[in-house]
C-alpha cells in the first residue's frame, strides 16, 4: 500500500511570504554551537514548496559554508522589513550546489525588489547595492529541504511552530 507524501512544511501563505521583498538571514552553527549566519542573496523555491535554495555568497560566508559541509543543519529567517511579518524555516541535509543557469538574474532581482522595500523605510537603495556586493563567480547555492517552521512575526504567537 502506497502512502502520500506528507504535507511540506510551507504552506502557501508562507510561500507568498517568501517571495515578497523579504530580508533572508541563513544561519548554522559548529561543532562547538557558535552560530555563523549572512544575508542570503536570495532563493528560490520549488512549485511543491518541499525543496528550497538559498544564494550566497562564498566570499562572505566562509563560516557557514564550512558547517553546512559538517553537520548540514541550517535556520533560515524571512521578514518583511515594512510589515515585520517574518518565518523561520530549519532543515538538514543542506547540499552546497554551483548556481544554475539564470540564478544571477534571479540574485540581481531580489537586490532590486529588497531595496524598494528598506527604500519605504527611507534607506538608500546604494546601501543594499553595497550590502549583496559580490562577483559573479562567488555566487553559490545551498539546497534544503525544510523540516519545521516557526512563525517570528512579533506578537502572541511568535516562536510558535506552524503545523502543515
Amino acid at each position: 500500500m502506497e502512502h502520500d507524501a506528507p504535507p511540506a512544511v510551507i504552506g502557501p501563505e508562507h510561500a507568498a511570504l517568501m517571495r515578497r521583498r523579504v530580508s533572508i538571514i541563513a544561519a548554522t552553527r559548529d561543532a562547538l554551537h557558535r552560530p555563523h549566519l549572512m544575508r542570503a542573496l536570495g532563493c528560490r523555491l520549488t512549485a511543491d514548496r518541499r525543496e528550497l535554495t538559498l544564494f550566497l555568497s562564498t566570499g562572505a560566508c566562509t563560516e557557514l559554508l564550512d558547517d553546512l559541509r559538517d553537520n548540514g543543519r541550517i535556520a533560515v529567517v524571512f521578514t518583511e522589513p515594512t510589515t515585520d511579518r517574518s518565518l523561520q524555516l530549519k532543515g538538514d541535509g543542506a547540499c552546497i550546489e554551483p548556481p544554475a543557469p539564470g540564478d544571477a538574474a534571479l540574485v540581481a532581482h531580489y537586490v532590486e525588489c529588497f531595496a524598494d522595500e528598506i527604500a519605504l523605510l527611507g534607506f538608500d537603495r546604494v546601501l543594499v547595492k553595497t550590502m549583496f556586493r559580490h562577483e559573479p563567480h562567488e555566487l553559490v547555492t545551498v539546497r534544503f529541504e525544510p523540516r519545521e517552521a516557526y512563525e517570528q512575526t512579533p506578537g502572541p504567537q511568535a516562536g510558535e511552530r506552524i503545523r502543515p
